[in-house]
């Protein structure tokens, strides 16, 4: 909401933008009995210039970088490379992605998210287990449950630092 953005820039927290053009494939459930055999699709994503030099500033000065949702993340960990070179050179900050975040995978990006509860058997929810760990994810849902929290778009969120 505008009243909690307000809130956090009084305490110095900066904000940016970027975009991934999400598909419908986001949202269907992963068919395969094995899910590092599913097959992600690709989406578009665009990082605005301003935007990566906040980010790498944050990276060089041990500042977090927090994703609200999960497109983010899939984001800017898309571009993790350019993060890391700290100049895009000719290296590019918009195309197709089809970075596939299971558990196992390294962020190099994001130290912080914000997301909702994701449907059992999406990639979105391998997303989270992969950054949070499996079994506080499993921890998280049983709670949420128990709890009758709101799944899927729209619904609960939770932080996970």
């Amino acid at each position: 909401t505008n009243r909690v953005m307000s809130a956090c820039r009084e305490r110095g927290i900066e904000f940016a933008s970027v975009t991934l053009h999400v598909g419908l494939d986001t949202f269907q459930p992963i068919k395969t009995a094995d899910a590092r055999d599913h097959q992600i699709h690709s989406e578009y994503y665009e990082v605005p210039s301003e935007t990566f030099q906040k980010v790498v500033a944050a990276k060089k000065f041990g500042r977090r970088v927090v994703a609200v949702g999960t497109t983010s993340v899939r984001t800017l960990e898309s571009i993790a490379s350019v993060v890391a070179a700290g100049d895009t050179g000719d290296l590019q900050l918009s195309g197709p992605t089809r970075l596939y975040i299971t558990p196992g995978y390294e962020y190099q990006v994001v130290d912080v998210m914000i997301t909702n509860f994701h449907l059992p058997r999406t990639t979105l929810l391998l997303l989270v287990s992969a950054f949070a760990g499996e079994d506080h994810v499993r921890g998280a849902y049983a709670h949420a449950i128990e709890q009758q929290y709101r799944f899927y778009s729209f619904g609960d969120a939770m932080l996970i630092v």
